[in-house]
């Protein structure tokens, strides 16, 4: 073959090479300009949205026992987390010397008794004495003032034996109210009274647990937006949910019961009780969890999660503007079913954003809407 001809084939193939490359560019400007994706419009709409609230669980009253005489416990009825009625006994502290004071003072009784009856014959026979004008009007006021002071020492036995009995009846030490048992410091031989540091025990009663959350100022004018006053809040709120520590939602609703009218200036917040039935007895007295509150919002902006896409903490979605893509920065928080987000700010009715496949997407890039 002649050096011309060579020359000539060279040239073709490059050409060949050149026109090939030239249409494998022509077709990625072609893919790339069709991209074709779905699309929604924004439109607002209402929607019931739960908010979550940190929440400490407390029964609904928390009674520690303190003994009311002092001695020894002879006896310990009861066990930790044992659940008691109203008035069942917890402990028994030694009666022996109770005992022996409530016999004293019934003796007691009984002699201030006698010494009424023998001051009764006294005065009625200085009377007799006094009409026959044998004693003086001096003579019978004593006898009377006698009577009188034993019938004083009558009373004062009485309530001595009362007292007595009392202190008796205080060595059973009982349950003031129904509920479950706490720990139990102390145990059978130890010395006990009204003056120890630390409860015999604690018995909590934990029919209906109280639930205490905080809200924030802007928080509860949110709702009172919704509702109108606190005390409307509280009676035209739906039920409440709690959400136990392990993530599970507590199978019975609950209750705001009182809102706090001041705001703690430490936290910036108000103070809320809600009450939760606890008929199974799984609610345990300084527990905690999260209290789920329902509230409405209307004219409220919701898109899918699969729009968006996170860089570096902030979350953007790409907006269709002239059949381009164009990133744009939004605030969200997320809705109830973990899918969607609602938009507190970036978008608004009307616009046009990519709402699957944005991986594929680049900022300006040509987008075709898919039907």
């Amino acid at each position: 073959m002649s050096f011309r001809n060579r020359v000539i084939n060279i040239l073709n193939a490059t050409g060949l090479f050149m026109a090939a490359l030239t249409s494998c560019k022509n077709g990625e400007q072609y893919s790339e300009s069709s991209l074709e994706l779905p699309v929604i419009t924004v439109a607002p709409s209402s929607m019931t949205v739960n908010e979550s609230y940190s929440a400490s669980i407390q029964g609904q009253q928390d009674i520690e026992i303190y003994p009311q005489v002092s001695g020894t416990i002879s006896r310990v009825l009861v066990k930790e987390g044992q659940h008691v009625a109203k008035g069942q006994s917890l402990f028994v502290i030694d009666q022996v010397p109770y005992q022996a004071a409530l016999r004293t003072a019934k003796a007691n009784v009984q002699a201030a008794q006698a010494q009424v009856e023998t001051a009764c014959l006294d005065y009625e026979s200085k009377k007799e004495l006094f009409k026959e004008d044998v004693i003086s009007d001096y003579d019978l006021q004593t006898a009377k003032n006698a009577l009188t002071t034993a019938n004083a020492a009558l009373e004062q036995a009485k309530a001595g034996e009362i007292d007595a009995r009392n202190s008796l009846s205080y060595t059973e030490v009982k349950s003031p109210a129904s509920g479950v048992v706490g720990t139990l410091p102390y145990k059978v031989g130890a010395l006990v009274g009204p003056t120890i540091t630390q409860p015999l025990t604690t018995v909590s009663d934990n029919t209906n647990m109280h639930v205490y959350f905080s809200m924030t100022e802007n928080q509860m004018r949110s709702l009172m937006s919704q509702y109108g006053t606190p005390a409307a809040m509280i009676e035209k709120m739906p039920a409440i949910k709690l959400q136990l520590n392990d993530g599970s939602i507590y199978g019975e609703t609950g209750r705001i019961e009182t809102i706090s009218g001041v705001i703690n200036p430490q936290t910036g917040t108000l103070s809320v009780k809600s009450i939760f039935p606890n008929s199974d007895g799984i609610l345990w007295s300084g527990g905690i969890g999260n209290v789920i509150i329902p509230h409405e919002e209307k004219h409220t902006i919701v898109i899918p999660q699969t729009a968006t896409y996170e860089l570096q903490d902030k979350i953007i979605v790409y907006k269709v503007v002239d059949g381009k893509a164009v990133s744009t920065f939004i605030k969200v928080r997320q809705a109830n079913n973990g899918k969607e987000y609602v938009v507190t700010d970036g978008l608004k009715a009307g616009d046009i954003i990519i709402s699957g496949g944005v991986g594929q997407v680049k900022d300006g890039m040509a987008i075709k809407i898919k039907e």
